[in-house]
């Protein structure tokens, strides 16, 4: 018998000496609240904001193309740093994508715009 105490309840635990935890609720429950602690790994950190970038080019790009103000987006939660891909066009105009979900920064006048794409087949040609 050992003389250990749950890491989650702090009952004290009977069986194997090297046990940590009383049952599989006390050991999902510590590391549970030892991973909501913790700062979020890089990874998550990159995974979710491509999530968001994702659904909000969604939602302003409901017909293909749009173009919406770098304000708006940004206001949403958009953070332009984040992608997956880049394709450029004809003109070297270089469309960052998160996914399927291309957008292109224009300045029109004093203003700053987002173009938004949605990625097509013929954009696959490395031609470019």
């Amino acid at each position: 018998m050992s003389d250990n105490v749950c890491l989650s309840c702090q009952k004290k635990l009977q069986g194997r000496s090297d046990k940590k935890f009383c049952d599989v609720h006390c050991k999902s429950a510590y590391h549970y609240k030892k991973a909501v602690n913790e700062a979020p790994r890089f990874y998550n950190k990159v995974d979710n904001q491509l999530k968001q970038n994702r659904k909000i080019l969604k939602q302003f790009n409901k017909a293909g193309k749009a173009t919406v103000r770098c304000d708006v987006l940004l206001a949403e939660g958009f953070d332009p740093n984040f992608f997956t891909h880049f394709w450029k066009n004809k003109k070297n105009d270089v469309y960052l994508f998160v996914y399927e979900y291309g957008f292109l920064k224009l300045k029109e006048q004093a203003n700053e715009k987002y173009v938004l794409i949605t990625w097509q087949q013929y954009m696959a040609n490395k031609k470019h």
